[in-house]
């Protein structure tokens, strides 16, 4: 499909109200067949349904089950009581501001982000983008708005054929895999120029704002900063990157790999999250008139160290997730903060008072954005309106301050069914869900024989 030129649907600045017949001619006129109805599962994952662009045009009716956003990586759902025996449906509404043409589909094609919505109206409790929206709406009625923006970071690797198999390098156009550490290498970032230049037009398709693209520490790691703004919207756009990553590797016979610790001995991949907020008339409630830090900046820090360690499955949510939480490697084991501190878990970078933030650098690039966002302004939110004070900002090594995070799945797990405050951020019965989805993930993985296993057990046990 070659890629649309301008002007394209996204330049119509639609609304929910928008003109069906405008849409549906446009489509007509752009020879446009389908249209995928997507959101992003429990995981991160895109799941959805491909509808025909006319009756989406006319704004038919779509529907899907309502256990289908809690979904579990390996396609099993939870029994747990609070997903109802019913299985009822769930309608799928448009925000027809992320609708935009499908980059690397083979036919013209589109794609718009979806809301779960129950029958009655309400957001459906299971939905990632519901969370997130639901800590929006908590800041609004506080006449507040949270500005965020991640930096996602990723391998590019071999296809992965043999998943018994560790994940291989793939050859560059100097004939040979990378080795060493090579970051902010524009080399290196040049060996695969023809993705990038695949990617970068994709992205701007899909109306993602990124920022600035860097090669990280490891080998194949990678790096885009996407732009601040509203923590909906750039939710919706690093789950589209995410998405477009994959897909733009697979036709260059690659894979984008997202785990927290792909690569056994190199460096984890991380998603920071940047956040501040503004009030209504746009002005940084971090920083006071005179430039210098505010109370509300101080006791936002307060809720994240309150908070974090019983959110700490929602920004390491797998197994191998914990294996990035290694001391010395720019990884947080905390919830300590610091000026320009890169060995806390909480970051306050250099900045002018109007840029004043603070960066959670929990999260892994496996978490799910719509939840990790949540989860970090949720408790942000909750230690401004309790007035938390922060530890003292460590001046030296984070990782001399105690270890303060779960420091395994298990742990974490255990840590947020027992939290009395989890539930209250994030609403109960997401977090009895989400808590249930991952029991059945990590049983599986327990059924699971490992490579290690073989490798050791088998020849002296």
């Amino acid at each position: 499909m070659t890629l649309p030129t301008s002007p394209s649907w996204s330049h119509l600045n639609l609304s929910q109200d928008a003109d069906r017949h405008t849409l549906a001619q446009h489509f007509r006129n752009a020879g446009v067949r389908d249209v995928e109805c997507l959101f992003a599962d429990v995981t991160g994952y895109p799941r959805g349904k491909l509808m025909p662009a006319a009756p989406f045009a006319t704004g038919s009716e779509l529907r899907i089950c309502q256990a289908i956003p809690m979904q579990c990586v390996t396609g099993e759902y939870s029994y747990d009581p609070v997903f109802p025996d019913s299985d009822p449906d769930v309608r799928l509404v448009p925000d027809l501001a992320t609708l935009k043409p499908v980059p690397w589909a083979s036919v013209p094609r589109y794609l718009a982000v979806h809301d779960c919505v129950e029958m009655d109206g309400s957001l459906c409790e299971f939905a990632p983008r519901s969370v997130l929206k639901n800590v929006v709406a908590r800041y609004a009625e506080r006449g507040l708005t949270p500005v965020i923006a991640p930096e996602i970071e990723f391998y590019l690797t071999t296809a992965m054929t043999d998943p018994s198999q560790p994940l291989t390098l793939p050859v560059g156009r100097g004939g040979r895999p990378e080795v060493g550490q090579s970051a902010f290498s524009l080399n290196q970032l040049n060996e695969w120029a023809p993705f990038w230049d695949a990617f970068h037009a994709a992205i701007d398709v899909l109306g993602i704002r990124a920022d600035t693209w860097l090669h990280e520490v490891g080998p194949g790691q990678y790096e885009i900063n996407l732009q601040h703004g509203d923590p909906v919207a750039v939710a919706d756009q690093a789950f589209l990157f995410k998405t477009a990553a994959r897909e733009i590797a697979l036709q260059h016979g690659l894979n984008a790999v997202f785990l927290a610790k792909p690569l056994a001995g190199q460096a984890g991949s991380s998603m920071h999250l940047h956040q501040s907020v503004v009030d209504a008339e746009g002005r940084n409630i971090f920083s006071q008139a005179d430039g210098s830090p505010s109370e509300a900046f101080f006791h936002y820090i307060g809720g994240l160290q309150a908070h974090t360690p019983d959110l700490t499955l929602i920004y390491a949510p797998t197994v191998n997730s914990y294996r990035r939480y290694v001391a010395g490697s720019q990884a947080p084991i905390n919830v300590a903060w610091g000026f320009d501190n890169r060995t806390t878990g909480l970051r306050v970078p250099v900045s002018p008072p109007a840029a004043r933030r603070v960066e959670n650098r929990l999260a892994g690039a496996d978490a799910n954005p719509y939840l990790a966002m949540a989860a970090t302004l949720a408790a942000g939110l909750a230690g401004m309106e309790a007035r938390r004070q922060p530890s003292e900002p460590v001046l030296g090594n984070g990782y001399d301050e105690a270890r303060g995070l779960p420091r395994t799945f298990s742990a974490a797990h255990e840590q947020m069914a027992q939290s009395q405050q989890a539930p209250v951020l994030l609403g109960e019965r997401f977090v009895r869900g989400f808590l249930a989805v991952k029991a059945l993930e990590h049983e599986h993985y327990l059924n699971e024989i490992s490579a290690w296993e073989r490798r050791y057990l088998l020849p002296q046990v």
